[in-house]
């Protein structure tokens, strides 16, 4: 076949020099037939027609391959045809006259075939608008130079990919059921659906044909706020991607840097805050700002109930003989309230826990006692890093969760100043605290260089216990002596 410009060519001398077929071939090179059917051709649309494949030396065998194959699917792959076993098979048992890379070839486009009919395909989800799906993820955040584990309740709406989150300290029930709370009073309302995986705050246990045994928390939630709870199949996160998605887009865009706070209000007034900063940008697929696509979503909420609901749960525990109770692996002491030997109630709750008599008298509230994981910053690495590149002290997100004073020392202007500064930091940081070194630093003058500083560690913060005056009382009577420095002024010629 020849190309499109030899056939326009063709055409060319035909019609334009009114050359015969026979000079058409002669001038072109090509054959008669070839030049009288490009020459005379008045159609000249593509065809798009099904191209004939003949396989005159494999098409008897195809069948018998075809079937070899699909059995293979049900044996173990170890024990599957080969396309060299499958040549030697037709050649033993079929007296196949055709050549091995023909048998190759066939299988190869065969087994292509049968694994493009057997792939899974997928639809892409519509979810209606007021549809809403809920999920933690874990965080770390950054208080008083530590980097503490924190928990982000993700609510989110795939109609409009709007997300709705508040960060709690736990995955607990009651932290669980307050940030949903949280979330519903930052919309305005509450969504008619919600989709939600198997967690233990919401679900006991999962029973034989799917039906799902929930907490009574869980349930009273549910029925204030006349939510319809729905719940993916175990092991299925991506029957609600959508919010594991959104959870991975919030730690990405919101939690880095690292988040800096100093009490629980400041963190969710952050998130929250980021959360509003994103409804600004524009839809990923569909192009509209998501604060307008919102609207659709949010004239299908729910209104939020008159009374608010306080989540809380109610336990029992005995005081023991010191006038204490356990709770949670802390102690809590109540001497001087409850004796010894007495039950009291306890009402918890995700931020507090108070103590009732069984009368549901208050005899004392405490901050709930949290032991989330916290972990100290290497910050001896982190000054022995940056003394590399100290011109990237300014740009560092752990400079960041240092005291003011701290971090003033460690930014001078001059790099040397600031070499010699980063040197002493990471030594002092093997020995002291980030606090001892702040308060050091902040009682020292502007001028104080490396060694006084140091020195000044060593004095008042090393803790060490020495007396003021020292009475040595183990050599005998008469073999003590008092010993003074006079002799050696007077051989220094200084009185």
């Amino acid at each position: 076949m020849l190309k499109m410009p030899q056939q326009e060519y063709i055409k060319f001398l035909r019609e334009a020099e009114g050359l015969s077929v026979s000079d058409i071939a002669r001038q072109v090179g090509v054959h008669w037939r070839t030049a009288k059917r490009y020459a005379d051709q008045s159609d000249w649309n593509k065809r798009l027609g099904k191209r004939k494949s003949n396989s005159p030396v494999m098409g008897p065998y195809m069948e018998i391959v075809d079937a070899w194959l699909e059995e293979d699917q049900l044996l173990p792959r170890k024990q599957r045809h080969t396309g060299v076993r499958i040549f030697q098979r037709l050649q033993a048992e079929y007296a196949f006259t055709g050549g091995q890379r023909t048998v190759l070839s066939y299988v190869q486009l065969q087994k292509s075939r049968m694994q493009l009919e057997r792939a899974k395909t997928y639809e892409r989800l519509e979810h209606p608008p007021g549809e809403a799906q809920v999920d933690f993820t874990t965080m770390q955040v950054s208080r008083d130079q530590q980097l503490v584990t924190y928990k982000l309740l993700v609510v989110s709406f795939p109609s409009s990919n709007t997300a709705f989150v508040y960060p709690t300290p736990a995955e607990n029930q009651e932290c669980f059921l307050e940030g949903m709370k949280q979330c519903f009073q930052q919309m305005g309302g509450v969504p008619r659906r919600v989709w939600f995986d198997n967690l233990s705050a919401a679900v006991v246990h999962i029973e034989k044909h799917g039906e799902r045994q929930l907490t009574e928390g869980f349930q009273r939630f549910c029925a204030h706020y006349r939510i319809e709870a729905v719940f993916c199949n175990p092991y299925s996160g991506h029957e609600k991607g959508h919010v594991e998605s959104k959870c991975g887009y919030a730690k990405r865009n919101w939690a880095v840097p690292i988040p800096l706070y100093e009490d629980h209000e400041q963190l969710a007034a952050y998130f929250a805050e980021k959360a509003r900063q994103d409804r600004e940008r524009l839809h990923f697929a569909k192009g509209v700002r998501i604060a307008e696509l919102w609207e659709a979503d949010r004239v299908q909420l729910l209104t939020l109930p008159e009374e608010t609901y306080e989540p809380f749960r109610l336990g029992a525990a005995v005081v023991n003989k010191y006038g204490e109770i356990r709770f949670e692996g802390a102690t809590i002491p109540l001497v001087g309230l409850v004796s010894p030997g007495s039950e009291v109630l306890t009402q918890t709750f995700w931020d507090r826990l108070t103590i009732l008599t069984t009368e549901h008298e208050r005899v004392r509230e405490v901050p709930r006692p949290y032991t989330g994981s916290t972990a100290e910053v290497p910050w001896a690495q982190v000054f022995a890093n940056l003394l590399r590149k100290p011109r990237s002290v300014s740009h560092s997100q752990f400079i960041r969760m240092l005291p003011e004073v701290v971090q003033v020392y460690a930014s001078v202007a001059d790099l040397t100043s600031r070499k010699e500064r980063l040197q002493a930091l990471a030594h002092w940081c093997g020995v002291y605290s980030i606090a001892q070194i702040a308060e050091v630093l902040t009682t020292a003058s502007s001028e104080a260089t490396v060694t006084q500083l140091t020195a000044a560690l060593g004095l008042v913060q090393a803790n060490r216990d020495i007396p003021a005056a020292w009475s040595e009382t183990i050599s005998p009577p008469g073999a003590q002596a008092t010993v003074t420095l006079q002799q050696y002024d007077r051989l220094m010629g200084v009185s």
